[in-house]
């Protein structure tokens, strides 16, 4: 797509391969990069399953430390929502997400790792918030989804010290999902299961839980209650139904136009 990221689809996975050597670092080029990117794949329908992916390297160091030193508080706040809206749109896709870490995942890095549903990183994968050390806090969602997803005493330690966490402590912690040898062969093979399955409940999934958790207990109820009843009006329903019925439990084949 550009010279700062590509994106390239096998079957109905999208791969977003990051390519800003040496550190995959998020300079105003590479947020348009990002922001086109995500565009581009929310609108179109053939792609059912998104990777996200910096390399064999490195997933991504964060921001351009160069550039934000220059910055007022004018430039910084427009450029920072910019960030964050293009980082948005990627958890906002309306198919799953899985991010592929290798190398470091810091600052803007782990940010963008956090839009996924799902993270596979390294052995030797090294992760972190460490803009406190900067005189700063995380301004693209790290003190957000990092929060929803950990809970808040863990991501305060995090984002307080500034500290970096190695593979097997983000396992622990839940910061990433799975550790495996070749982290982009583990995200695209996962990434191809739920391509292959049904597009509109697993899109229904996503966003009851994303917008579930957002909202009381009693409006998440709600929601869920109008995304089972809209997904009486899709073929996978009845494709699913009828293969229960008549070969019994996950023997469904989907259609993948439908």
């Amino acid at each position: 797509m550009t010279e700062r990221l590509h994106v390239e689809t096998t079957g109905r996975v999208a791969t977003v391969r990051l390519d800003h050597p040496p550190l995959n670092a998020f300079d105003t080029g590479m947020r348009h990069a990002l922001d086109a990117a995500a565009a581009s794949l929310a609108d179109d329908s053939d792609v059912r399953a998104v990777v996200l992916y910096g390399g064999e390297k490195v997933f991504a160091a964060g921001a351009d430390i160069k550039q934000l030193a220059g910055f007022s508080f004018e430039e910084v706040l427009g450029w920072n929502r910019a960030l964050q809206k293009a980082f948005t749109r990627f958890a906002e896709l309306p198919v799953p997400v899985v991010a592929a870490i290798n190398g470091y995942a810091l600052g803007g890095g782990l940010e963008l790792a956090l839009t996924a549903d799902y993270r596979v990183a390294s052995p030797d994968a090294v992760l972190g918030q460490p803009e406190v050390q900067l005189g700063i806090i995380p301004g693209s969602g790290g003190t957000q989804r990092l929060a929803r997803l950990i809970g808040p005493s863990r991501t305060k330690e995090l984002l307080m010290t500034g500290r970096r966490v190695r593979a097997p402590e983000a396992l622990s912690l839940g910061l990433v999902d799975r550790i495996a040898p070749d982290p982009y062969a583990a995200a695209l093979e996962y990434a191809q299961v739920l391509a292959a399955g049904p597009r509109f409940a697993i899109q229904a999934v996503k966003e009851a839980v994303d917008h579930g958790l957002d909202s009381p207990m009693a409006a998440g109820l709600a929601l869920e209650r109008s995304l089972i009843a809209g997904l009486f009006a899709t073929g996978d329903r009845d494709t699913g139904m009828a293969s229960f019925l008549r070969d019994g439990p996950g023997k469904a084949v989907f259609n993948r136009d439908a």
